[in-house]
């Protein structure tokens, strides 16, 4: 499969990319030699395609986001592919529930995004001080008031998925769905270094293996394809040794176009 193959194949369609938490920040870092779907974003209009970053505040909750998500869908009659990271995965995943949102889009990759939340989000909330913090940042930076961190935790995704649950198995079987976790195995270099710790608490409260911020079965839908890959919470979003964030994309929407086998 060549890139002028896929670019052939989605030709028409827009790619919407839809960061996760503090993903604008990260992205903003570039200069620093800090990638955020930088590398994906720079591929993906090399294709000639039609690519646009979702504006989100990406510290406001998930139904917020999700509107957002819906009006770009809706800003075009072209049909759509959707791409979150992290929170992004579950906004999105929340627009194309509503109604009219499915019969829009081409298709959906999620990586590494918390549908059943995220152990951390639950241990931050428990510290006080750490949310307070949080909270101010994210309003001094206009990236939403910090509630959206509470729809991360374990509880409230939990019971979003109960409620859902529905509604998403039919989504899964009525357009093709990508989800994507990553586990650390082994750190490669040191933008894995605060990622290790938390993945190693995790599995000792129990959580399973995970990417230091989201356990891997957090990250998996029923009936969605399903991968798990090496790495921490920006190892498929973020280049450095031993990583290809494009090749994973590239890989993904191949197969929603129809270019790779099932798997």
């Amino acid at each position: 499969m060549t890139d002028a193959a896929l670019a052939q194949a989605l030709s028409g369609s827009r790619v919407l990319l839809c960061y996760g938490l503090l993903g604008e920040v990260m992205a903003g870092l570039a200069p620093v030699g800090l990638d955020y779907m930088g590398g994906q974003l720079a591929w993906l209009r090399g294709l000639g395609l039609a690519v646009q970053v979702v504006d989100l505040p990406t510290a406001a909750p998930v139904g917020v986001n999700a509107g957002r998500i819906a009006a770009a869908i809706l800003a075009d009659p072209s049909p759509c592919l959707l791409v979150g990271h992290s929170k992004g995965g579950l906004e999105a995943l929340s627009a194309l529930l509503r109604p009219g949102m499915a019969a829009r889009c081409r298709g959906f990759i999620a990586l590494q995004a918390p549908f059943h939340g995220s152990p951390v989000a639950d241990l931050i909330l428990r510290r006080r001080p750490v949310l307070l913090a949080v909270h101010h940042v994210a309003r001094l930076s206009r990236l939403g008031t910090g509630r959206g961190l509470r729809d991360l935790t374990c509880a409230a995704r939990q019971g979003w998925m109960r409620a859902h649950g529905p509604a998403v198995a039919a989504l899964v079987a009525t357009i093709p769905v990508a989800t994507l976790a990553s586990a650390i195995t082994h750190g490669r270099d040191w933008r894995e270094g605060m990622y290790r710790p938390l993945a190693a608490w995790m599995a000792k409260e129990g959580h399973g293996p995970g990417d230091g911020l989201v356990p891997v079965a957090s990250a998996l839908l029923p009936g969605a394809r399903q991968l798990v890959l090496e790495g921490g919470h920006r190892a498929l979003v973020s280049g450095g040794p031993g990583r290809d964030p494009v090749g994973v994309l590239r890989t993904e929407l191949a197969w929603l176009a129809g270019l790779e086998p099932p798997g």
